[in-house]
């Protein structure tokens, strides 16, 4: 049975990660949609992963006493990861595919023009470069599929984060016997 103060911290602060990613969504979407594809936005939205994960297993230690294993700084950090994937990813399904379906060609158009512009810039032959684009305009990045698919992705990034923070955050032995 998961302790009732990992359980509500988890999802209390899962809710408050999803909705500061939606939010971050949403003010790209009203701002301006080349936003969408700006380095810095997947840095700010790595941040969140990283900064709410910190301030909640730092506050979940202290409830505890302390006393924080790594088994518990994991399920803390990992219940928080998937509902705020949740959220978000909700949140852009829910954007993408049925508040404003046509912002999807514009996007794709937008990543298409920073691929080329990026690749070129590599040096990437036009023969793979004009392979990647024919892929990618295959495929509907913005789908409810694909968005899911991307979450999966993402949980796994955060499992791996999660297992770092909570070796972190874990307890240290108070001796060695």
């Amino acid at each position: 049975m998961i302790n009732e103060i990992i359980k509500r911290n988890g999802l209390s602060y899962g809710v408050v990660t999803g909705v500061i990613l939606s939010l971050i969504t949403a003010v790209i979407y009203a701002i301006d949609i080349s936003l969408f594809i700006a380095w810095w936005t997947n840095l700010l939205t790595f941040s969140v992963y990283i900064i709410i994960p910190i301030i909640l297993l730092s506050k979940t230690k202290k409830e505890l006493n302390g006393v924080f294993v790594f088994k518990d700084a994991f399920t803390t950090y990992f219940i928080c990861a998937l509902i705020g994937i949740l959220i978000s990813v909700a949140f852009k399904i829910i954007l993408f595919n049925f508040i404003d379906p046509s912002i999807k060609d514009s996007l794709l158009d937008l990543t298409v023009k920073y691929l080329i512009s990026t690749s070129e810039k590599f040096g990437v032959p036009p023969t793979t470069l004009n392979e990647m684009i024919g892929k990618l305009k295959e495929t509907d990045p913005f789908s409810v599929v694909e968005q899911l698919k991307g979450s999966v992705f993402t949980l796994f990034f955060c499992g791996i984060l999660g297992l770092i923070l909570a070796a972190f955050f874990k307890s240290k032995p108070s001796s060695r016997e």
